[in-house]
């Protein structure tokens, strides 16, 4: 099994690395973050997911995307992949289009992307053992949907919201199918 999860293990890493880095360079890789309408900072569309304001910020970010991208890993590696890039780049668009003018940073945007796909993928898929995980994360991740108001300053709601949002799409998109099991 561990052999089966190592690319994914190898991608939650890079999120710790790159933390190590920014707190060695006392947060200068942050200005890398997603500024909306930006053209200098489209960039951020795909480094943003990377960056985080803290240790604490991280970790948070960090324990739902081991979770959640596990439930999304039985999809297989392939389309893992897929809806990964998938979430990164199309929620980072909207949040490029439509946020306000601020700062974009950290993995939240593909946390609840994750989150998204899997609360109706396991639904699309048709397969008893996964829509069990469906509901399991309705129960143990719902309180997230208010992650998706702006009701705490300093938090991108934006990306909660286009993220989740683009979850859905991928599981529109990914979720029905042959699957390969991992662990159901």
């Amino acid at each position: 099994m561990f052999s089966k999860l190592q690319p994914f293990l190898l991608f939650l890493a890079s999120f710790i690395a790159l933390e190590l880095v920014n707190i060695l360079l006392g947060r200068g890789l942050n200005h890398f973050g997603l500024i909306p309408r930006s053209v200098s900072h489209l960039y951020g569309i795909f480094t943003a997911p990377w960056l985080h304001a803290s240790i604490g910020h991280l970790l948070a970010n960090l324990s739902a995307l081991a979770v959640l991208g596990v439930i999304v890993w039985q999809w297989g590696q392939k389309r893992f992949w897929k809806i990964t890039l998938f979430i990164i780049v199309t929620s980072g668009l909207l949040v490029w289009i439509f946020a306000r003018p601020a700062f974009h940073i950290g993995a939240s945007g593909l946390v609840y992307g994750y989150f998204g796909f899997c609360l109706i993928g396991g639904w699309l898929s048709r397969r008893p053992l996964l829509i069990i995980l469906s509901l399991c994360v309705a129960v143990v991740y719902g309180s997230m949907m208010w992650g998706v108001l702006p009701i705490r300053a300093g938090v991108s709601f934006e990306f909660h919201l286009a993220g989740f949002f683009m979850g859905l799409v991928a599981a529109r998109l990914w979720a029905k199918g042959q699957q390969k099991k991992l662990f159901v």
